[in-house]
């Protein structure tokens, strides 16, 4: 099992990570600090819309979530804004267990159809950098 499950598996409109914050339940059980990741997400989503203005794609997955998921919603209605770039993620993994991934939002210039990349990594010789190696050779 990955860290975020079965990602690949997905429908291509669900690999967000909006989509796993709110949508896929396994994500939000072993998460810690889950509010906190996902208010910082939908503001960071605030600031792109900004950026992005007319952005039809960008403005049609904020609608979507807000459809689908209440704590997503509410948390836009509280018009957070904020340029998060570098995120912490504390996690329990159900094979692992505990993780702290660094999470780090990357913006790609040149990809006007993607609002950024993100990548996550442990700290070199840490605990969770061990189990990342050993998800890996699951």
């Amino acid at each position: 099992m990955a860290v975020f499950g079965d990602f690949p598996g997905l429908p291509d409109g669900r690999r967000t990570i909006s989509h796993l914050l709110f949508t896929e339940p396994y994500l939000q059980l072993y998460r810690t600090g889950w509010e906190r990741a996902a208010c910082a997400h939908v503001a960071r989503l605030r600031v792109l819309l900004g950026r992005y203005r007319g952005d039809a794609e960008l403005a049609a997955h904020i609608d979507h979530m807000r459809d689908l998921n209440a704590d997503f919603a509410r948390m836009w209605a509280e018009h957070p804004v904020a340029q998060v770039r570098g995120r912490e993620y504390l996690l329990h993994h159900p094979v692992v267990g505990d993780l702290t991934l660094h999470g780090e939002l990357i913006a790609l210039p040149d990809e006007p159809s993607c609002w950024g990349l993100d990548l996550f990594a442990a700290e070199p010789g840490s605990a969770s950098e061990q189990a990342l190696r050993k998800l890996a050779s699951l």
